[in-house]
């Protein structure tokens, strides 16, 4: 009996050596499930078996290590991505900026050193060239009156010459007629 105590003994104790699958490959929460329906609760103490605590516990300690180092890694990439999100936006920012610069000068014009906005600089043109354009009609019309004036002046003066050369002519006809007259009448008073 004392062989079969021992031969049941060393089957029980190794039989409890072994870890069930479970605590092996289950989650924590399944692990902890697991314990909770297996062991035996006495005088308010859960009962469980060295080996199984053990494993539990390197079990609980490797998912907190896991979640430290994953939750490390958040960190660390919410600090990255924090730190590129203030890059972006600074970069938006500029970019902002640029934007804003580039929309005034497509707006503007440079003229004398000074920016003008397309909307006044395109109205302060068509003001100067429907000026000139008025300036020049005015002139035109200006030039086409003095050029009339002045073919009729011409016309006149023409004219005026040519009466002028007729009295002339005829004034001289008269002269040398009188002095004729007068050379006559003295040759007659003298060949008397």
């Amino acid at each position: 009996m004392t062989v079969a105590f021992i031969v049941l003994g060393t089957a029980r104790v190794s039989c409890q050596n072994t870890i069930p699958e479970i605590l092996v490959n289950g989650t924590l929460s399944e692990q902890m499930n697991y314990i909770e329906t297996r062991t035996n609760i006495y005088e308010n103490y859960r009962a469980i078996r060295e080996d199984m605590f053990q494993k539990i516990k390197n079990n609980a300690v490797d998912s907190l290590t896991k979640a430290k180092k994953k939750i490390a890694g958040f960190v660390v990439l919410n600090s990255t991505l924090n730190f590129r999100i203030d890059s972006l936006k600074g970069s938006l920012n500029t970019t902002k900026e640029e934007m804003k610069e580039l929309s005034r000068t497509k707006n503007s014009i440079r003229v004398i050193g000074m920016e003008l906005n397309k909307v006044t600089y395109n109205t302060s043109m068509w003001t100067i060239v429907a000026g000139l354009a008025a300036l020049l009609v005015f002139g035109y019309l200006i030039f086409m009156r003095n050029r009339t004036i002045t073919i009729s002046t011409k016309k006149e003066l023409k004219e005026l010459k040519a009466e002028f050369e007729e009295y002339r002519q005829k004034s001289r006809i008269e002269r040398e007629k009188v002095s004729m007259d007068h050379f006559n009448e003295i040759r007659k008073l003298k060949g008397k």
